[in-house]
């Protein structure tokens, strides 16, 4: 699945948080790799502006109630939906999987403007592993993998499988918010997949960001004027709630991960009533979410960066980084200095990549959201690539390596960058003035020479619109189950605590001594993934926040 920032997790499956995405695990794609996503070019590429399809809604017989719908939306709250195959063509390997897992797909047709509901349409994918203990079912679950701009149609199957015994008593819907995967498309047809990058070592690299970022946001005004101001978590709650009525749920359970977190507070305070159980897992409170979403993480991703190192130090005869957790950390430092001076060159012919110091910083940073064995030696395998190529030495790169830099480096994957940018820049407005973002890094850089010049680096926001809406805060009372480690490098542990005070009545599960982002079926913890399930099939959150060791 994805796990954002995420990243939540587009490298990892995109994940990311509504953030950059973490490297990708060995069997996973770059263009699901999760929130995680994100780097770099300012190369100029022709963009075709997408079109919006309207779908006439049918009304056919349901099999619950009708479910009270809001004025005027009642021909989307009951619509009805045509399940059939999730293969939409022959090529289609993530359709034809979820079609062997036995689940179905349908779109849900929901309007582009809830201000204007009889106005064009746009469609959601979604789709469903129906419960199969009938007898002992509890409802419907709605899966978002962060992003923001993770996909989720394809996560049913493997959610299903985190939930064990529980998965059969709830139908599994996973969907594609508005604009992203396999619903109405947005391609900005940027020359980069995603824009989380450092401001370098220099004035001049810091001016360079400034320029690409401004020719993004150009870019998707270009492509899509007419729906940039349409996208936004609110829309995606209001789409969410669409969802609810169209499947005949008077109320809807929902998992979410990273930006995930985000969209599930959103819906409790736009629809309180209508959710049941909800786990969010590495939060994002509504007070931390800005178009600045790094801002904050420095001392938790150096911590992560730090222990990587010593894992690394201890396996010196196999990646040759260094003996000692300083040394492996010098080594870093003296392919940053190469890399200013000049880009370093990787790989090999044809397969040739320059990354400079802007792009490393963020290499590294999608490199530490998981301490697993597995994702510690990814990014040893390519750290030891990027050393060589300081030295003069490129040498070919490993498979995942290669898909990395492809996201991270080119446009292949404009479409999750362009539909995460304007998530973000459609929900929080962001500074504007360059020089504030200039002042930002130097201050960090003194201290976090590293990642200082990353987090608080400028972005597409500076030049985006206004947000049609402000920002939603918490008024309502909303039970949840939050899910945190304490070494989070994405969404911080703090972040977690933070809305924990703010959700009256939710409750924190927090695992001790993990840099990890994302927990709940992706990390492998019993006591998480039990006590997850354990209010999954009961509905009753524990009367105290419990805690779990690595």
């Amino acid at each position: 699945m994805t796990y954002a920032l995420d990243a939540e997790k587009i490298i990892q499956r995109p994940a990311a948080v509504h953030l950059p995405p973490a490297a990708p695990a060995p069997a996973r794609t770059a263009a699901r790799t999760a929130a995680v996503g994100l780097s770099l070019a300012l190369a100029v590429g022709i963009t075709a502006a997408p079109s919006f399809a309207s779908t006439p809604l049918g009304q056919g017989p349901r099999t619950a109630a009708p479910v009270a719908a809001p004025e005027g939306l009642d021909r989307y709250y009951h619509q009805h939906l045509a399940w059939g195959t999730c293969m939409r063509t022959p090529q289609d390997t993530e359709g034809r999987d979820l079609d062997r897992a036995g689940a179905r797909c349908a779109d849900v047709t929901v309007p582009l403007d809830y201000e204007d509901p009889r106005g064009r349409t746009i469609t959601v994918a979604v789709s469903r592993l129906k419960a199969t203990d009938t007898r002992h079912r509890i409802g419907a679950i709605l899966l978002n993998n962060g992003g923001p701009g993770g996909p989720a149609v394809d996560s049913p199957p493997v959610i299903r499988k985190a939930m064990k015994e529980v998965g059969a008593r709830y139908d599994i819907v996973g969907f594609d918010p508005r604009f992203v995967g396999r619903s109405t498309p947005l391609d900005c047809g940027w020359p980069v997949s995603a824009t989380w990058f450092s401001a370098g070592a220099s004035r001049a690299g810091f001016d360079r960001q400034v320029a690409l970022s401004k020719s993004l946001a150009a870019k998707c005004r270009a492509a899509g004027a007419s729906v940039l101001p349409h996208i936004s978590t609110r829309n995606t709650a209001r789409d969410m709630d669409v969802i609810r009525g169209a499947l005949g749920e008077r109320k809807i359970s929902y998992l979410g991960y990273s930006y995930g977190t985000y969209l599930g507070t959103v819906y409790t305070q736009m629809f309180p009533g209508r959710y049941d159980r909800m786990v969010l897992d590495g939060a994002v409170g509504p007070d931390a979410y800005s178009p600045r979403l790094l801002k904050g993480t420095v001392r938790e991703n150096e911590q992560a960066l730090s222990d990587w190192a010593a894992w690394a130090a201890e396996r010196h005869t196999t990646y040759g980084l260094g003996r000692s957790r300083t040394a492996v950390l010098a080594t870093i430092d003296r392919v940053m200095a190469k890399a200013a001076r000049d880009p370093l060159t990787l790989g090999t012919a044809p397969d040739l990549h320059r990354v400079d110091d802007t792009h490393i910083p963020m290499l590294l940073f999608m490199g530490i959201a998981d301490d697993t064995g597995e994702s510690r030696a990814v990014l040893a395998e390519q750290t030891a690539t990027l050393a060589k190529a300081a030295e003069g030495r490129p040498a070919p790169l490993s498979p995942e390596f290669a898909e990395t830099l492809h996201f991270t480096l080119t446009g292949a994957q404009s479409s999750y960058g362009s539909a995460q940018t304007a998530i973000i820049c459609g929900d929080v407005p962001a500074p504007r003035d360059p020089e504030l973002y200039w002042r930002d890094i130097q201050r960090s850089r003194a201290a976090h020479p590293l990642f200082g010049p990353l987090v608080e680096n400028i972005g597409p926001c500076a030049f985006w619109n206004t947000p049609r809406e402000a920002p939603t805060r918490i008024t309502h009372r909303a039970p949840a189950l939050l899910v945190a480690a304490t070494g989070d490098p994405r969404t911080t542990y703090r972040s977690s605590t933070t809305l924990r005070g703010q959700l009256l009545g939710s409750k924190l599960l927090t695992l001790k001594n993990a840099n990890r982002h994302a927990l709940y079926g992706e990390y492998g913890n019993a006591c998480v993934d039990s006590k997850v399930n354990r209010y999954l099939a009961s509905g009753r959150l524990p009367k105290e926040d419990e805690t779990c060791v690595k």
